[in-house]
């Protein structure tokens, strides 16, 4: 009986599989790696790490003039109502940002319509939970706190 060539045995295939996957593997995290673009990281991280103490000081101004606020959404999520108590301000800038994307962030400005009371148009959001800052148009204090869309509104309280 004479042998069968080297690639009618089954043996060699089996022992090639295992690096020929981790091949295919290789290349298809390469392709992945250079085509999606990680929004995480920051370009000016050193200088966000140097402006903490400057926002800790604005959270503290805060706490010591009192402010909080309520925000109300619309259903549709398209408009925001802010009624602001403890501070009066000609307008507010109200950040929307989404804990994985960076490309669906928002920057509201909310502008006084009564006394207290602002509001302000803004996207629909994705998400299922929203890091909310809220700041008064000359940088003096802010408050931060986490929403979740399907809640209709939330409360906004120094820490």
């Amino acid at each position: 009986m004479t042998p069968n060539p080297w690639y009618r045995e089954p043996w060699p295939w089996i022992l090639a599989a295992g690096p020929a996957a981790v091949i295919v593997a290789g290349i298809v995290t390469t392709i992945l790696a250079v085509t999606s673009f990680d929004g995480l990281v920051a370009d000016d991280y050193y200088k966000q790490g140097l402006a903490v103490n400057r926002e800790l000081r604005r959270d503290a101004n805060a706490r010591a003039l009192g402010v909080s606020a309520a925000l109300q959404f619309s259903p549709d999520r398209r408009k925001v109502r802010v009624l602001l108590d403890g501070a009066e301000a000609v307008s507010l800038r109200l950040v929307l940002i989404h804990p994985t994307l960076k490309g669906e962030d928002q920057d509201v400005a909310v502008v006084a319509v009564a006394p207290g009371v602002y509001e302000g148009a803004m996207r629909p959001l994705a998400g299922a939970r929203v890091h909310v800052r809220l700041e008064d148009s000359a940088g003096r204090w802010r408050l931060d706190g986490d929403w979740f869309p399907a809640d209709g509104s939330m409360r906004l309280a120094p820490p």
